[in-house]
């Protein structure tokens, strides 16, 4: 009697054991999935209110509308008003909405060239060129890459100083680069030229790209 006892309490005592990690793993997993539920109704409200998707617009400075002087990077005062009035909001605008750091002005040619015999001094100069510190510098342009980086150096000088010295676009960088005749309006790569190379008003332009600046890695 005692025998069938004993081995009926251990039983119980077996049965009563498992159901408890039955309940607990139970338990487990209806925490997982609450938890589940709350990361998901999160990244969807994070993505819904994030500002940082889409793709911010492009800015033009068409020449056709503001032209530089052949072969010249001063920018022509109805251009200067055209920076300071709608440029400067936009840029303001577009960093603030987009979330970005840094700004890349790209000069774009026609494929027109500069002339023969035109010795550049941009591998001399151009640092001083760029400089605040207020080094009076003439630019010589020997390519259309020469001057497409001239015209884009001199916007960025403007919207340095307007940040300067009117507290405008605060945090914001700036980057110049050139692009020559080689990129069209559409962003396809320019064909190569039939016969004599031809003026066109269409490709010679300043392009405002928004971007930010990321971490530096090497790709092994």
């Amino acid at each position: 009697m005692s025998k069938r006892s004993r081995h009926f309490n251990e039983h119980e005592d077996l049965n009563i054991w498992q159901a408890f990690t039955d309940l607990m793993s139970n338990a487990f997993l209806i925490l997982l999935l609450l938890l589940l539920i709350i990361n998901v109704k999160y990244t969807i409200s994070q993505i819904s209110n994030n500002k940082e998707t889409g793709t911010p617009p492009i800015f033009l400075i068409k020449d056709e509308n503001y032209r530089f002087e052949p072969g010249s990077a001063a920018i022509p005062p109805d251009m200067l008003n055209y920076i300071n009035n709608k440029i400067v909001p936009g840029i303001e605008n577009t960093t603030r909405k987009y979330k970005i750091d840094t700004v890349e002005i790209i000069g774009h040619t026609d494929e027109q060239s500069i002339g023969n015999g035109i010795a550049s001094n941009l591998d001399n100069n151009l640092e001083a060129f760029a400089s605040d510190k207020g080094a009076v510098v003439t630019l010589k342009p020997g390519s259309n890459a020469d001057l497409g980086l001239m015209r884009s150096l001199a916007v960025v000088k403007e919207l340095l100083k307007i940040q300067k010295q009117k507290g405008r676009m605060s945090g914001i960088k700036f980057r110049a680069y050139s692009a020559a005749q080689l990129i069209l309006p559409n962003g396809e790569f320019a064909p190569i030229p039939k016969g004599v190379r031809q003026p066109e008003a269409t490709r010679r332009r300043i392009e405002i790209r928004f971007t930010r600046l990321g971490e530096v890695r090497e790709v092994n």
